[in-house]
């Protein structure tokens, strides 16, 4: 027997039109929720989002944080820059990484401790 469905008898919970229609999640939303989460699946980036959680570094900085190459390490900063993660400030023909926004630091903040919190 299936421990994760309803029995046949089973008629809902008896919500009404428009608390059915509060519990789901318009199509773009979930795309771009998938999306983050998405980018958060990639150990690398989980390491250069831990890297930049209270600082801002430039390009050669995360090369040597993460012992990787410029060119691998800029790709993954364009992908996280795409999903709005991370954003850039140039300066001269350097370029600085930030987390986006205090949201970006929370999620992941959350997500961190709730992993450390089982482990």
């Amino acid at each position: 027997m299936i421990d994760d469905q309803c029995e046949d008898s089973c008629l809902g919970t008896d919500l009404e039109s428009g608390s059915m229609a509060s519990a789901r999640v318009e199509e773009k939303t979930a795309i771009d929720l998938a999306e983050l989460f998405k980018a958060l699946g990639d150990p690398t980036r989980v390491k250069m989002i831990y890297a930049l959680l209270d600082r801002e570094l430039c390009v050669h900085d995360l090369c040597q944080v993460l012992d990787m190459a410029q060119s691998a390490v800029s790709h993954q900063l364009r992908y996280l820059r795409n999903v709005r993660i991370v954003k850039r400030r140039k300066a001269g023909k350097t370029v600085y990484y930030s987390l986006d926004d205090d949201h970006v630091k929370e999620i992941f903040v959350q997500t961190l401790q709730h992993v450390q919190h089982y482990s």
